[in-house]
């Protein structure tokens, strides 16, 4: 299967607990003293306390001095140093097991899975288990969109009936909520709206262009994130928005114009400049005060709102934060490949910032008027970095408006209340998990001091700047890995597909650490190899990846891609079926089981 989003599937492997062991103690207490805590209650900051860890919760948190330090605890002298919550990036999509230290790296505890997968709550078992190093995760159902979707693999729905399987199928595979997406037909989304209700799981996600931002609230749905729907709803002429995009999603179906002229065509454009010219601040104070009555979250992800809107910026492509970044994730995020932007003129790009400036001029007014936000980034779109953006998210809310108070709310007390979880995360209190950051500079003097990260502590386990520098390093190195996929390309077209897998298992062997063997590469290979007609050629590579990654259901549907291009039904029917075991929710494989027959 080839990879959806430009997200790319890097190596399973388990992330070594180097970092997780030499950060524990004989004792399983931790003393922080004489620290400045902000709670982010909404007080003022409290200077010289100490904060009692015991295991992974906060036991006591008084004045130095006051507080008894038990004889064996680990105690750190915090003098001068700043006590927040940890932070939670509320819009993710990850799919890099060996690469989530960075978030725990930059402070950032807890992550919203956009588009969950298997290997998501596979994750999150071996992170509660102490066998992974990671944050908290909530994680969504797969996108749930309409017939024609935006992204392959998507759970496609036609019908208020199909829309309610989706519901009670994503609830029976573990889903925390259900993602819902831009292409949905009206009485589908409405059906999810209504199953969601009766399954009790909350849908949470884009608000399709079929429905109105009222009509989205009013439904329930919980979350409305990128703003998706708002600056139509801010129209005098939202009636005539709504049914022009309407109609555009009728052409959408009908197969008169592609999925993602939705979204980044020229209707989309007029859309967008019609609601700039039209903006109307009583229609705006009218929304925002019904998204405050039926308590709809906002995760407006500034961050990836900017990127899109800024990508013409040659200063995006020189961001050092780079080094951090797998290669193929790196040559997927440059511009000039990028298909949204494609035929984007000088127009275009002005009008793409208008729209941004609006986006974070409507932020402000929404939190003012009391619609409560979520600070998100939607990592891993276009230099939207795991974990670090998540500081730049903070910084962006504060210039739409937001105090720094307001801002750490938005990503530590917001998301405990969006999830019910206030009785473990969100602030600084006895009896929470222990999830804190220690700042060598206040951040309600200066939001970006967020970055001024001295050490982290995760679930009581006290990393300091020492072990964080070293999670970052390990990843630069895995991020600076050679291509197996070039070598063994090289390797087949002067000798033969033989010769490149043995080339393959020594180098493994040998050099394990200099190149990437994830499965992406060979997966990215067999695909070069299908294009090439090489079929024979490819289903080895495919084989030798099902071989290498055994649980993945990507790795199964590509394998039969191939068979099937290769004329192999039966063989392509076996391994369909066992991607479809791994993942029922591979729409994928379900279509191609229906077209050769088998369902």
């Amino acid at each position: 299967m080839k990879n959806i989003l430009g997200l790319l599937l890097l190596p399973l492997l388990l992330w070594p607990l180097v970092a997780t062991e030499t950060a524990r103690t004989k004792s399983t207490t931790l003393a922080i003293t004489h620290v400045t805590v902000i709670d982010v209650t909404g007080g003022p900051a409290r200077p010289d306390m100490t904060v009692l860890i015991n295991g992974n919760r906060i036991t006591e948190v008084g004045k130095s001095g006051k507080v008894r330090v038990p004889k064996h605890a680990q105690i750190v002298n915090a003098s001068g140093k700043f006590l927040i919550p940890g932070l939670w990036d509320m819009h993710v999509h990850w799919y890099e097991k060996d690469y989530l230290p960075l978030f725990i790296a930059n402070g950032v505890t807890g992550i919203r899975i956009m588009w969950g997968m298997p290997m998501h709550h596979q994750w999150r078992k071996e992170i509660d288990a102490g066998q992974l190093l990671g944050p908290h995760m909530l994680i969504a159902s797969p996108l749930v969109d309409g017939p024609k979707p935006v992204w392959p693999g998507s759970i496609t729905v036609a019908n208020a009936s199909e829309a309610r399987q989706a519901v009670i199928q994503a609830k029976r595979d573990g889903a925390d909520f259900i993602k819902v997406y831009s292409l949905l037909p009206r009485d589908a989304y409405f059906a999810i709206a209504d199953e969601s209700k009766k399954q009790d799981i909350s849908f949470e996600g884009h608000v399709p262009i079929s429905v109105s931002a009222e009509e989205a609230s009013n439904a329930g749905q919980k979350s409305i994130e990128h703003l998706t729907g708002v600056l139509p709803a801010c129209s005098t002429r939202q009636a005539e928005l709504l049914k022009s995009s309407q109609q555009t999603l009728a052409a959408i179906i009908a197969g008169r114009q592609p999925p993602v002229s939705a979204v980044h065509g020229a209707a989309s454009r007029e859309w967008e400049e019609l609601a700039l010219e039209t903006y109307s601040p009583q229609k705006a104070e009218a929304l925002f005060a019904e998204l405050k009555k039926n308590k709809t979250w906002q995760c407006p992800t500034l961050t990836v709102l900017r990127s899109i809107a800024f990508l013409d910026d040659p200063s995006f492509t020189n961001d050092s934060r780079l080094k951090y970044m797998p290669r193929d994730v790196r040559a997927s995020w440059d511009p000039k490949t990028d298909f949204r932007l494609k035929t984007r003129t000088a127009e275009d790009w002005a009008r793409s910032k208008k729209v941004f400036s609006k986006d974070a001029e409507i932020v402000g007014a929404m939190q003012r008027a009391g619609v409560k936000i979520l600070a998100g980034t939607d990592t891993l779109n276009p230099y939207c970095f795991p974990g670090f953006s998540l500081h730049d998210e903070l910084g962006l809310l504060v210039k739409a408006g937001l105090s720094p108070m307001e801002a750490l709310q938005a990503a530590t007390l917001n998301p405990a209340r969006f999830m019910g979880k206030e009785k473990d995360f969100g602030t600084v209190e006895t009896g929470k998990i222990a999830d804190l950051v220690l700042l060598d500079a206040n951040p309600l003097n200066d939001i970006a001091n967020t970055k001024r990260i001295d050490a982290v502590v995760l679930g009581g386990r006290f990393f300091p700047r020492a072990s964080l520098d070293g999670m970052l390093a390990k990843v630069e190195a895995l991020a600076s890995r050679k291509s197996i996929a070039e070598a063994l390309l090289k390797t087949i077209q002067q000798q033969n597909v033989e010769a490149a897998i043995k080339q393959y298992h020594e180098l493994k062997a040998t050099e394990p650490a200099g190149y990437d063997f994830g499965e992406d590469e060979l997966n990215g290979l067999g695909y070069q190899l299908l294009e090439m007609k090489k079929f024979k050629d490819a289903i080895c590579v495919f084989e030798l990846n099902v071989e290498a990654y055994p649980s993945s259901y990507s790795a199964y549907d590509s394998l039969a891609e191939a068979y099937m291009d290769d004329g192999e039904k039966d063989l392509a029917i076996k391994n369909y079926k066992r991607s479809l075991e791994l993942n029922r929710a591979n729409e994928n494989a379900r279509k191609m089981l229906k077209q050769l027959g088998t369902q």
